[in-house]
């Protein structure tokens, strides 16, 4: 497949790139003839490292290090939750309005199950479908395509998770040749500089244009806060007011959609009382057979 990759934010340290959907990001279950790596190193001139991973039908924000001691830092960052992902999902039915998805799943193929959690709120519906911001809380294996597919809410366009007749429908009535998943935001501490830095990328016309002819606006909620350094005063944990105290100002790369009221998400989980840990993180695999729900409320 023949693709190019627009940049989102590139500085000393740092490449984010706008990886389309249908190219996979390196050699391993693909057989491409090009990756999103070795065409981040043809843009950047130099050797670039992967500290994260898009899916191949997955568009949106790919962040790539320029060193190794950069891309130390930033898997770091990932393992400790310190960086936010943020994504828009096209699903059949309509699921809640909010809610906290905790499933275990593997880490790799055929690894033990972890604890997973995906935060999702629902942002409009057409027909029996529903567009969904959904947050990864977590990084494990197909994670929100699998965590979906479990809630009985697969995303559209998923071969392998999904539904063939809700896939061939969306194709022959939107034009959508595509898995209706989209990275809109990084956001993440500069592992140089200190300073929050949130990228956005935009919503690539072969997604947005089969949302506009069903009459579906992504409005997002507020940009998650990004953790710099120590606490803020009257913050112990760090994280409300980081962008407010956090030194050295805010980076923003891109242009996101406008926000919207957040709403206190449900919990949706395979035992009551588990809670979410771990790096932010796009994963999804094949649900388990039988599905026992527990939903409340609760504040975030």
């Amino acid at each position: 497949m023949q693709a190019d990759l627009g940049v989102l934010y590139r500085d000393e340290d740092l490449l984010v790139v706008d990886k389309p959907a249908g190219i996979a990001v390196h050699r391993g279950w693909a057989h491409d003839r090009e990756f999103a790596l070795t065409l981040a190193r043809r843009l950047a001139g130099r050797h670039v490292y992967p500290v994260h991973r898009l899916d191949r039908g997955t568009s949106g924000a790919l962040l790539l290090a320029l060193t190794p001691e950069i891309a130390s830092r930033l898997a770091a960052g990932f393992e400790t939750g310190r960086v936010h992902k943020r994504y828009l999902a096209l699903v059949r039915g309509v699921p809640p309005e909010s809610g906290v998805i905790e499933h275990p799943l593997p880490r790799s193929p055929g690894g033990p199950r972890v604890s997973a959690v995906t935060e999702f709120r629902r942002l409009g519906t057409f027909e029996r479908y529903a567009l969904l911001e959904v947050v990864p809380l977590t990084g494990r294996l197909h994670q929100i395509r699998r965590h979906l597919k479990h809630l009985s809410h697969p995303l559209i366009g998923d071969v392998r998770y999904g539904k063939g007749e809700h896939n061939r429908l969306f194709r022959s009535r939107f034009g959508l040749h595509r898995l209706a998943l989209h990275a809109f935001e990084l956001a993440f501490e500069h592992p140089r500089r200190g300073v929050p830095l949130r990228v956005r990328a935009p919503l690539p016309e072969d997604l947005a244009g089969p949302l506009r002819a069903m009459g579906l606006t992504p409005q997002v909620s507020p940009p998650v806060p990004v953790l710099v350094g120590a606490a803020c005063p009257g913050d112990p944990q760090g994280m409300k007011q980081a962008l407010r105290c956090g030194g050295g100002g805010l980076l923003e790369a891109s242009i996101g959609s406008p926000p919207a009221t957040p709403r206190s998400p449900s919990r949706l989980s395979e035992a009551a009382g588990s809670r979410p840990g771990g790096a932010g993180g796009e994963g999804d695999a094949p649900s388990p057979g039988a599905r026992t729900n527990s939903i409340s409320r609760h504040d975030r």
